[in-house]
């Protein structure tokens, strides 16, 4: 999606921002201004976010060191790209990583209180993706939770208050105008069990970490930074389901700020006796050291067969040159194709080509032609009627068990097909599902 959409025109893209995915405009705007600079495809697609994911590893180390000293900043800018949320959004050409990056570095600019920066960096985190005014509330816990005289960041809750209502201010048009477009995210679902048994683990394993007694400043910061975001979007999603753990991506940076901080004072320095410095020991035998020590390789063992699977196509949700390949190899010219439901026909922009061969039945305009991101349909008689005219038709759709659309269109395709085709077979390609389908006798032999 991003790919097709940076190569539109500003004018298209702006005339599609109108109807659909304002929240996403001003990352679509920068990377058709990339493309411009330079076509690489995949690489240029892909590159910012890499780069990002590098500012936000070096960000979190300066802010570590600031916080709890240089060997805690080593430890935690280590940790931020070891994270698999971390590193899957360095591959992907969406916004994530870019937030994530700003997210941070507004983090050290509000410890410098360099208040006119914050706002300025923080609004355009926001501008990017909208939920990153969460980090904003996340921060005001930082600064508001502070007791008089109280160590860690004696930070201006006045100029804190400006620089968030600038955020606030500069945010509101946008999010004014993008709950128009809501309809945008009706597919996503309110949490399950297992995510918030997930965020009450992690939460639970943060508390624990405080046994460990980091610097203030930490506790001060990454506490709220890798909760506060992930807890409120989590309670708005049983109000209006909201929660998509890439929306909080940026809350990574307040786990491996407290991992650092907390293998600082795991291992400390050699040079110093313990119980001389008792500042810089906590675990006070050489069994306890090890112990921890045996953790820290364990967790980087556990981590490493998900960073490899990372690197692979299997790993991807919506794997759009499997998908393309998939339909290619599927159809024959002359068949039918169709999109059920119609938003996965943004699997096609990518490689457009291998669906040259075959008949789009239910497309009225294409996505470009009607400034929309999957295009525009045909009444749902009309759809009836090119389907019942196609002997053979390949069917991309979403995996058994997802949520059935509702739409006039959506199910005059589901029962159309269900009455006058059988399956001839079917093919699971990451996310998607390829069937085809054929009059009755019309399957080949098997």
């Amino acid at each position: 999606m991003t790919y097709e959409m940076a190569h539109r025109s500003v004018a298209g893209i702006w005339r599609t921002l109108g109807t659909v995915d304002a929240v996403h405009g001003l990352y679509y705007l920068l990377m058709h201004a990339l493309f411009a600079l330079h076509d690489g495809g995949l690489t240029t697609l892909r590159l910012p976010s890499v780069l990002a994911t590098s500012a936000a590893a070096a960000g979190v180390g300066l802010i570590g060191h600031r916080v709890a000293g240089p060997r805690a900043g080593l430890f935690a800018g280590l940790v931020m790209p070891l994270l698999p949320a971390v590193q899957r959004y360095a591959q992907e050409g969406r916004s994530y990583a870019l937030v994530c990056a700003l997210v941070v570095w507004a983090t050290w600019l509000l410890l410098a209180e360099r208040w006119t920066g914050y706002g300025a960096v923080m609004l355009a985190a926001c501008l990017l993706h909208e939920f990153a005014v969460l980090a904003v509330v996340a921060h005001g816990v930082t600064v508001f939770a502070r007791r008089a005289g109280q160590r860690g960041f004696p930070l201006s809750r006045r100029a804190f208050t400006w620089a968030a209502g600038g955020v606030a201010a500069g945010l509101a048009p946008l999010a004014v105008f993008s709950t128009t477009q809501s309809a945008q995210v009706e597919w996503i679902g309110r949490p399950g069990v297992s995510t918030l048994a997930g965020y009450a683990a992690l939460t639970a394993a943060a508390l624990v970490c405080r046994r460990f007694r980091p610097a203030p400043g930490v506790r001060a910061l990454a506490l709220p930074l890798l909760l506060v975001p992930s807890w409120l979007l989590l309670a708005v999603s049983y109000i209006h389901p909201l929660y998509v753990d890439r929306y909080v991506l940026f809350c990574s940076a307040g786990l491996a700020l407290l991992t650092g901080a907390v293998l600082d004072r795991s291992f400390p320095d050699r040079s110093c006796p313990d119980r001389s410095c008792p500042d810089r020991a906590v675990l006070d035998h050489c069994w306890s050291r090890a112990v921890a020590l045996v953790a820290v390789v364990a967790a980087l063992g556990a981590l490493l067969p998900v960073s490899l699977e990372l690197r692979t196509p299997q790993s991807r949700k919506n794997d759009v040159t499997a998908v393309s390949a998939a339909v290619e190899a599927a159809g024959h010219a002359g068949d039918g194709l169709l999109f059920t439901p119609a938003r996965r026909r943004v699997w096609t922009l990518w490689r457009p080509a291998d669906f040259r061969g075959l008949t789009d039945l239910s497309l009225g305009r294409a996505p470009r032609s009607s400034h929309t991101l999957s295009g525009t349909e045909l009444p749902p008689d009309r759809i009836r009627g090119r389907i019942l005219a196609a002997p053979r038709i390949v069917v991309v759709s979403d995996l058994p068990g997802q949520p059935l659309d509702t739409d006039a269109r959506e199910a005059v395709k589901r029962r159309t097909l269900r009455t006058y085709f059988v399956s001839c077979g079917s093919r699971e390609i990451t996310s998607a599902l390829i069937t085809v389908y054929a009059r009755p006798g019309g399957c080949p032999p098997t």
